[in-house]
C-alpha cells in the first residue's frame, strides 16, 4: 500500500484568496497527498467546501503580533503529523508554525526574511510581474502549467436545503447582492446604484456581507423597501459564513464588487456580474464561465479613457471614482 504524503496547508487570511488556493489543493490531492488545512476561523468554512481537504484546523491566532505562546502550543500538538507544508501567505509569521512543528519539507515564496524558515523556496515575483493569484498559489505545487485552473467549491445539497429553510429562501428564488469590500470605497459600486438595480428586478434581493457592512446594506434595503416593500432582505452581519456560502450557491445570480464573496460565487459557478473599480480583473478575476466582468478601463466606448486605472488605491486619489460611479444599474441589468 502506497504511503500518502501528509501535508499541511497554511491558508491565506482572506476569503477570496482562500477560494483561489483550491486549484493548488486539487493538484496536491490528485497526486496522492492527504491534506489538512490550517486556517483562521473566518476563512475555515471555505475549506470545508473543498472535498479534497481531509481536515481543517482552526488557528487560535488574531491579527498582528507573533503570538509565540499559541504557535508553540499548536506546534507541539501537531509535531510528527506532517511530512510537508505549503505556506500560502508571504508573511514571516505564517512560516513559523511549520518550522516549530518540525515539518521537514516547507514550501513557500521568499519574502519577509524567511529564507531560513523554508526548505523549498520560490522566487517572489514583483508586483508588476505577478501572475493572476490562482496561478501564483498553484505554482507552490511545483507544476508550471496552471492555465486551466479554476476554483471549484462543493456543498452537500442537504446542507444547502437546511440553510434555505432557516433563512426562509427558495432555491434560485432570489438574487444576491454583495455591496461591500473590505479593502475600501474605491472598490465599492455606489450603494445608490445597487438600490436602483434592485428596484428593476422581479425577484427579491438578499444582501450579504460582514457586520462592518451592515449599515451599508441597510441603506440599500431601506431605499428599496420604501418603494417596494419586502424586496430586499438585509442579512449582512446576521449569517455565519457557512450560511452565506449556501445562500450564494443556491441563488439565481449575484452582483458584487471585487471581493471575497465574488470569488465564492465563482467557485460555485453561479451566474454573476463582478464590478471592478480601482483593482484589476487581470489579477483577481472571477474564474467562472458564467461571470460577466464590468470594468470601464477596458471599455473602448467609455470616454474619456480611464488612464488612472487600475490604481489599486483604497480611496480614489483624484476624488471622482469615475471607474465605479459611471457604471449604471442598467449596464448590470443587461446581464441578469
Amino acid at each position: 500500500m502506497n504511503h500518502l504524503t501528509r501535508s499541511l496547508i497554511i491558508a491565506p487570511q482572506w476569503i477570496g484568496d482562500a477560494v483561489m488556493t483550491e486549484p493548488l489543493l486539487r493538484r496536491l490531492h490528485a497526486r496522492g497527498e492527504r491534506l489538512t488545512v490550517g486556517a483562521l476561523p473566518w476563512v475555515a468554512p471555505v475549506y470545508r467546501a473543498m472535498p479534497q481537504v481531509t481536515e481543517v484546523i482552526e488557528f487560535p491566532f488574531a491579527h498582528g503580533g507573533l503570538q509565540w505562546r499559541e504557535r508553540l502550543r499548536l506546534a507541539k500538538q501537531i509535531r510528527g503529523q506532517f511530512e510537508a507544508a505549503y505556506i500560502c501567505p508571504n508573511s514571516l509569521k505564517s512560516a513559523l508554525l511549520p518550522l516549530l512543528a518540525g515539518i521537514p519539507k516547507r514550501i513557500g515564496y521568499l519574502g519577509e526574511s524567511r529564507v531560513g524558515l523554508l526548505t523549498h523556496r520560490l522566487k517572489n515575483p514583483t508586483k508588476g510581474q505577478r501572475p493572476p493569484m490562482v496561478a501564483f498559489y498553484s505554482a507552490l505545487s511545483g507544476d508550471t502549467d496552471t492555465a486551466e485552473d479554476r476554483p471549484q467549491l462543493i456543498l452537500q445539497p442537504s446542507e444547502i436545503t437546511a440553510t434555505l429553510i432557516q433563512l426562509g429562501l427558495t432555491h434560485q428564488g432570489y438574487h444576491v447582492f454583495a455591496p461591500g469590500s473590505e479593502y475600501g470605497p474605491a472598490k465599492r459600486w455606489p450603494a445608490s446604484h445597487f438600490a436602483d438595480l434592485a428596484m428593476q428586478l422581479v425577484l427579491p434581493v438578499l444582501l450579504l456581507g460582514s457586520g462592518k457592512e451592515a449599515e451599508l446594506c441597510a441603506s440599500i434595503a431601506d431605499r428599496v423597501n420604501t418603494q417596494h416593500p419586502g424586496r430586499c432582505l438585509n442579512l449582512a452581519g446576521k449569517t455565519t459564513l457557512e450560511q452565506a456560502l449556501c445562500a450564494i450557491a443556491a441563488s439565481k445570480s449575484i452582483v458584487s464588487n471585487d471581493s471575497g464573496l465574488m470569488h465564492v460565487a465563482a467557485g460555485f459557478g453561479v451566474p454573476q456580474v463582478a464590478i471592478f473599480g480601482s483593482s484589476s480583473p487581470l489579477h483577481t478575476p472571477p474564474l467562472n464561465p458564467q461571470a460577466t466582468v464590468l470594468w470601464l478601463k477596458n471599455n473602448p466606448h467609455y470616454q474619456p479613457p480611464l488612464d488612472c486605472a487600475p490604481c489599486f488605491k483604497r480611496i480614489c486619489p483624484l476624488g471622482h471614482t469615475r471607474c465605479l460611479n459611471d457604471i449604471q444599474a442598467t449596464d448590470v441589468l443587461l446581464f441578469l
